[in-house]
């Protein structure tokens, strides 16, 4: 081996610095879990997410402006409808229940804002890339 004094290492001392290293636990992964990466993958992508939306300030702004409060089975469908447009790969998502019209984040899981679909004066939702109505 050939060992060099100007300052930068060969291609030996390289090698044997990298891998010397690969033979070490990297931090952080659990030895004989026994989970592949393709099983974690297929996991998370076959059961849609059942995170709760959250409302943003602005949305829960709007809901007691205009009085309208949500039943428990409402924000279950409201849910269910986010869970189905992220399935779907959508980012941003009109969610219709019942007479209440949502636009969600669905990356975020967030309701944007709220309002009963007849408040719209021409039934225009803009800035949306998909639409689930439940």
């Amino acid at each position: 081996m050939k060992i060099q004094n100007n300052g930068f290492l060969s291609l030996e001392q390289l090698q044997n610095q990298y891998l010397g290293r690969s033979n070490r636990q990297v931090q952080g992964t659990v030895p004989g879990d026994g989970l592949s990466f393709q099983d974690i993958l297929s996991r998370k992508t076959e059961s849609p997410q059942t995170a709760e939306v959250k409302f943003s300030k602005h949305a829960a702004g709007r809901l007691a402006d205009r009085h309208i409060e949500l039943t428990e089975e409402q924000v279950e469908r409201l849910n269910l409808g986010a869970a189905k447009a992220g399935a779907k790969g959508i980012n941003e998502s009109l969610v219709i229940v019942d007479s209440f019209a949502f636009i969600v984040n669905v990356p975020n899981q967030t309701v944007i804002t709220a309002m009963e679909r007849t408040e719209t004066d021409e039934s225009v939702f803009t800035n949306i890339d998909g639409a689930v109505i439940i």
